[in-house]
């Protein structure tokens, strides 16, 4: 017999285990502050299915690198300095995670994740009508420098020696890799199972999935906190009244924490704004998607636009638009397709959204060990589309009371407890 099941937050984790748990045939309802016409990180991202990204965000190097970053006001990483004992207690764990054990622990799900999400993908994209421009012609890390490309050389072995193909290629097989846009690089590495696809597209025709399975949606409906006896959840406090469930599943991405604070548990996460900036009639056009190695911008060829995204920006839940920021993304675009200028970005709207990132750059998935009925599905942060359905999946297949696909020990929303 099936369960209801509430979801906190329709973002592309909501709806995905919102969908995979209707699929199972619970009854779903889906509770989110925003109206159907929303926008957030599900929506303006690079929209990049990318099993190539295997090291969590929390690796060698990484504080070191955000470090030098920092002093430069169009960089890839920026934390706003601010007193703040919870931002210096994620900072303090990101440093005691960024080792090569809890990547060599950590590579392999991740791995394994981004596969399986990336067959789901391939499912969803095969439903009647549901196009949402899957194309899985591969990704490229195109890199300015030889010093880049050997870098991420050593890279491409780690990723064969995991079963991820990857080809280092010099500057005349990029070219001839995607000869429709033209390249100033020394090169990049290829990798040809990686996909992309148009995020807002995507997530118009899950929510309709979602709907035509029976979904529920309250929108416009403020999640406030909860009524619990002992170790059981009884009923969602909203601004719209209480909604009862057999279970109930945290996914509001970096706002997350606060939604249990009330509960005494302690969910860290930091809220990494990113920004987008799109072009409706490009110059050129490429093929694959592709990665501006040194300057950490992504870029998305979606129908006949063309995106690009990039940075890291830590600085609260605060969804303002830093100008200097963008200014990074646009200034790096000329100077690895030169075709481009920096005044085709001239009156174009930057998008923004807050990634939730926990401190060792893994999710957060499973149920906490305090509530016998309350989970969580969140903390994805750059990874939150790509894995969007393997998450929906597991979660489908823990709250059936069903042994899961792949195992969420690595995940545990209890772990910095």
């Amino acid at each position: 017999m099936g369960k209801h099941i509430l979801i906190i937050g329709s973002g592309v984790i909501g709806l995905s285990t919102a969908y995979f748990c209707a699929k199972r045939g619970h009854r779903v309802t889906v509770v989110d502050r925003h109206a159907p016409e929303r926008d957030g990180c599900s929506f303006g991202n690079a929209g990049m299915i990318v099993p190539s990204h295997f090291v969590p965000l929390a690796a060698p190097g990484m504080v070191a690198l955000g470090l030098k970053w920092m002093w430069n006001p169009e960089s890839p990483f920026y934390i706003k300095p601010r007193l703040d004992f919870e931002l210096m207690a994620w900072a303090w764990r990101f440093m005691r995670s960024a080792t090569r054990a809890h990547v060599d622990q950590c590579a392999p799900l991740i791995r394994d994740l981004s596969f399986a999400s990336r067959a789901l993908f391939e499912e969803l994209a095969a439903l009647p009508g549901n196009d949402f421009g899957l194309v899985k012609r591969g990704l490229v890390m195109l890199c300015k420098t030889q010093h880049a490309l050997d870098d991420e050389a050593l890279m491409a072995a780690r990723a064969n020696d995991l079963g991820v193909p990857a080809e280092v290629m010099d500057a005349k097989g990029v070219a001839a890799l995607d000869p429709d846009v033209t390249m100033d690089v020394a090169g990049g590495v290829y990798f040809p199972k990686d996909a992309h696809l148009s995020p807002g597209r995507f997530m118009a025709g899950l929510l309709a999935e979602c709907g035509r399975m029976g979904v529920e949606f309250q929108w416009g409906t403020e999640a406030l906190g909860v009524i619990y006896n002992g170790r059981h959840i009884e009923a969602l406090e909203t601004s719209r009244g209480e909604f009862e469930a057999d279970e109930f599943v945290l996914c509001g991405g970096s706002w997350s924490p606060e939604l249990v604070r009330s509960l005494r548990i302690s969910l860290p996460m930091q809220a990494g704004k990113g920004y987008s900036v799109t072009l409706e009639n490009p110059r050129q056009l490429p093929r694959l998607c592709s990665i501006f190695t040194e300057a950490r911008v992504a870029v998305t060829p979606m129908g006949q636009t063309l995106r690009f995204g990039g940075t890291m920006e830590i600085a609260g839940l605060n969804e303002d638009i830093t100008a200097r920021r963008v200014k990074g993304i646009v200034n790096a675009a000329p100077r690895y397709f030169p075709e481009f200028k920096v005044s085709d970005f001239e009156g174009i709207q930057p998008w923004r959204g807050l990634r939730p990132c926990s401190p060792d750059g893994m999710p957060y998935m499973g149920r906490f060990a305090e509530y016998a009925n309350l989970s969580t599905a969140s903390g994805h942060a750059m990874m939150g589309l790509s894995l969007g359905p393997v998450t929906g999946q597991l979660m489908s297949e823990l709250l059936s009371d069903e042994p899961t696909s792949l195992p969420l020990t690595l995940m545990n929303p209890d772990r910095f407890r």
